[in-house]
């Protein structure tokens, strides 16, 4: 069986530390990469600490995952040695039900396999993510990189860009309509660049009036502070759309109020707590409030191709494997301008 190096969550609140583990041997269908790049998601400092409640040890986080094609399986066909590939959130489902027939996997009603912290239908062992030197999927939730691409750029594409690209698309993000992009983080800060280049026109949401100038960097046209309350009185009924990128608690039924008539807030940030709102806030314009949850893999190679094609990537810090407990600490400070990414070569040395 493959071997690989990783760094790992051994128990909960504990920093990250390293792990030697077994892959499992590549089946017919399977692709073997040698991981290049992996980013650091919000969700993985959720997960690591327990923050979600189904936390399970040894855990190797990451799902932004670029790498190199090693080997493939006899039956393979998507992949050859050599390849770039990525995977992002899941690498599994139960493609059966109606949303898995449908190309929706992501909303799999049967059982989704998630890149780490879930369980191989394989081996029934658990799955570990990207913070380590190699990984096995199935080539049909593996996903082409074009060149065009920086590899460590393109890493956190696979949770935060199709996070944001997925519901952009979905709800029409397009030159006819004014787009809000609600804190600009790991996940807003892709947002602001796809609705951007999607022709929306874009405004910044944020209670950091020091983000202004970046705001206006990734494509933004607007900016609001929302540190001011005049902001909630200028832009009350202007947005078509907001996609909602904070993952703090923070008030829905004011920002539901800057929605047009039939407009939609979308949430992709995850709240700790259960959100309040004002039944009149919806009721009085037919205003919805709806989620969005990373997309599919058909989408995700659309949302791959479409960065390739507009140029567009992640911002990024590079780190060395050795530095994630320090990252995570950063990260947990909001002092990341706006996403680890782990070069791999740190662990393979």
């Amino acid at each position: 069986m493959p071997s690989a190096k990783a760094y790992a969550a051994h128990q909960a609140k504990e920093p990250l530390k390293p792990l030697d583990l077994q892959r499992r041997e590549p089946g017919p269908h399977d692709v073997l990469i040698d991981i290049l790049f992996c980013g650091v998601c919000h969700s993985d400092l959720h997960q690591v600490k327990n923050e979600w409640g189904f936390g399970a040890y040894p855990m190797v986080p990451g799902h932004e995952i670029v790498g190199k094609v090693e080997a493939v399986g006899s039956a393979a066909k998507k992949f050859k040695k050599g390849d770039i590939a990525a995977i992002g959130v899941l690498v599994d489902t139960c493609r059966t039900c109606e949303s898995c027939k449908e190309g929706l996997e992501q909303y799999c009603e049967g059982t989704i396999v998630w890149t780490y912290g879930g369980v191989e239908k394989e081996t029934g062992k658990p799955t570990y993510g990207g913070y380590s030197t190699r990984i096995v999927a199935d080539e049909n939730y593996v996903l082409r990189v074009s060149p065009k691409l920086k590899l460590h750029e393109a890493a956190p594409l696979l949770c935060a860009g199709i996070t944001t690209y997925s519901p952009l698309r979905h709800w029409g993000a397009g030159p006819d309509k004014r787009v809000a992009i609600l804190g600009l983080g790991g996940l807003g800060h892709m947002g602001v660049k796809l609705a951007a280049a999607m022709g929306a026109e874009v405004t910044v949401l944020s209670s950091s009036p020091k983000k202004k100038d970046d705001a206006f960097r990734l494509g933004a046209k607007r900016f609001a502070d929302m540190s001011n309350p005049k902001s909630f009185t200028d832009y009350a009924g202007y947005f078509h759309l907001i996609i909602d990128a904070v993952s703090a608690d923070h008030d829905f039924t004011k920002y539901m109020d800057l929605l047009k008539r039939d407009g939609t807030l979308v949430l992709v940030g995850l709240p700790p707590k259960s959100p309040a709102i004002l039944p009149f806030a919806l009721t009085a314009k037919r205003r919805a409030i709806a989620g969005s949850q990373v997309g599919s893999i058909k989408e995700t190679q659309e949302m791959l191709d479409f960065c390739a094609q507009h140029g567009l990537g992640s911002d990024v810090e590079v780190i060395p494997m050795q530095k994630i407990n320090e990252a995570f600490d950063r990260m947990a400070r909001n002092d990341v301008r706006y996403r680890f990414v782990i070069d791999m070569a740190s662990l393979k040395a």
